[in-house]
């Protein structure tokens, strides 16, 4: 019988302990319950208390305080449970990527729908055709997903400077947008009081202006009222209104300078304001092992240099 938080002896110096026990370990700790650990692992909870045992045994300290009732981690046990999530995930992706190597590479990214829209999928055919092997799968959400939890590699995200992480790709710039047409009536910022306003759905509790903020106060327009307002889901949605002459959008730039430079949309004042705004890469643990998903981020800062030379 093993004491209730009696010190096992030492094990043999330099050995690891056997796999099996490792993974009833993680079972344990995850669930602190021997019994739902037995459950996962179809094993008796009398075996897995006894893997616990041996593994105690093997690395010389306990991993558990017994409670009546319950366990909980001891501080070495925080340690172990720690090193041994990571090393399985490890092990896990590894595998993963061994048995996919024949017949898929992949790189998974996810971005706003705004960025794969205007500034991604025009260039992406640049990365394919380099890489004619490579499957690119691509989530293009609002929603910030879990690089980890849903298997992406690499993430654009479009966050305040302050909140970045990872390396920049390039800050953001707000300047109002609308089709020729529209330009040919927009002479002076005052104008603007007589165009209809094409936006996105604002935060609850935020205003309708609040993209156009850091352009407005530059202008000292704070006060300006439009015509009226069309609002979208979608920013995408709302650009494309813009190019069809509906009305005037806060123009994301770079986001949007292949359809100024295209002649789609006109600046009609010029003058661009940072937003403080800025869009920077992830990657997930899993990309440091897919060569193809750092081919890809050298790709993105590489066509982010291009395009700032234009």
């Amino acid at each position: 019988m093993h004491p209730a938080n009696a010190k096992p002896p030492p094990p043999p110096f330099g050995e690891l302990p056997p796999l099996e026990l490792l993974r009833s370990f993680e079972a344990a700790a995850r669930t602190l319950s021997f019994t739902q650990a037995a459950a996962e692992l179809f094993l008796t909870q009398s075996a897995v208390s006894r893997q616990i045992q041996q593994l105690e045994a093997s690395v010389g300290v306990l991993l558990f305080e017994r409670r009546h009732r319950a366990l909980a981690l001891t501080e070495a046990g925080g340690v172990l449970q720690r090193a041994v999530v990571e090393s399985l995930e490890r092990l896990r992706d590894a595998t993963a990527r061994l048995r996919m190597a024949p017949t898929l590479r992949q790189v998974a990214i996810t971005c706003t729908p705004g960025f794969a829209s205007f500034w991604l999928i025009p260039r992406l055919a640049r990365f394919t055709a380099d890489h004619p092997q490579v499957d690119v799968r691509l989530s293009a959400k609002l929603e910030v997903l879990d690089l980890e939890r849903d298997r992406l590699d690499v993430a654009v995200r479009f966050v305040p400077i302050e909140r970045g992480t990872g390396p920049a790709l390039f800050e953001e710039s707000v300047m109002p947008l609308c089709a020729p047409q529209v330009a040919s009536q927009v002479r002076t910022p005052d104008d603007l009081a007589g165009q209809t306003l094409l936006t996105i759905d604002a935060a609850p509790g935020d205003p309708h202006l609040t993209d156009w903020e850091p352009w407005l106060n530059l202008m000292g327009l704070a006060d300006l009222r439009m015509k009226n307002t069309v609002r979208f889901t979608q920013y995408t949605d709302a650009v494309g209104a813009a190019v069809a002459g509906h009305g005037v959008v806060i123009g994301r730039m770079p986001l949007l300078r292949d359809l100024v430079q295209g002649g789609s949309l006109v600046a009609p004042f010029g003058t661009g304001a940072a937003s403080r705004r800025a869009y920077f890469i992830e990657s997930s643990r899993r990309a440091a092992y897919n060569a193809d998903a750092q081919d890809f981020i050298r790709w993105l800062r590489a066509e982010t240099e291009v395009a700032r030379r234009e």
